[in-house]
């Protein structure tokens, strides 16, 4: 990849200041992380129309995780420009790194 990468899209945003309270979205979100027989989510995707409060759900739903999290958290914001599989992946790859810094490192090299 040519372009820097951009940090902003690797920062889970604050929560908003008065955002309406979602809790059954919250819980539903956790329940995917504790399944029964130990199998739990490693990875959640959120996808609904521009505007619908899908940054700010996910972002108020990790602000309460953060503290108690089992596992490393990753945030990547993904726009227009995000549709080149090599620019893609390489911001898949910055996204895990913030929580584990050698994933991916051969791959880079090799893009």
């Amino acid at each position: 990849m040519s372009a820097p990468i951009l940090a902003t899209k690797l920062y889970i945003p604050p929560p908003r200041p008065n955002l309406v309270s979602r809790p059954h979205l919250i819980e539903r979100l956790n329940a995917g992380l504790h399944q029964p027989h130990g199998f739990g989510r490693k990875l959640t995707l959120v996808s609904a129309p521009a505007g619908f409060g899908k940054t700010t759900l996910v972002s108020t739903w990790l602000a309460a995780l953060r503290p108690r999290a089992e596992s490393a958290l990753a945030w990547l914001s993904l726009d227009e420009e995000d549709h080149d599989a090599a620019r893609f992946l390489t911001y898949v790859i910055a996204a895990v790194q913030t929580a584990a810094p050698a994933f991916g490192d051969e791959i880079l090299r090799a893009l």
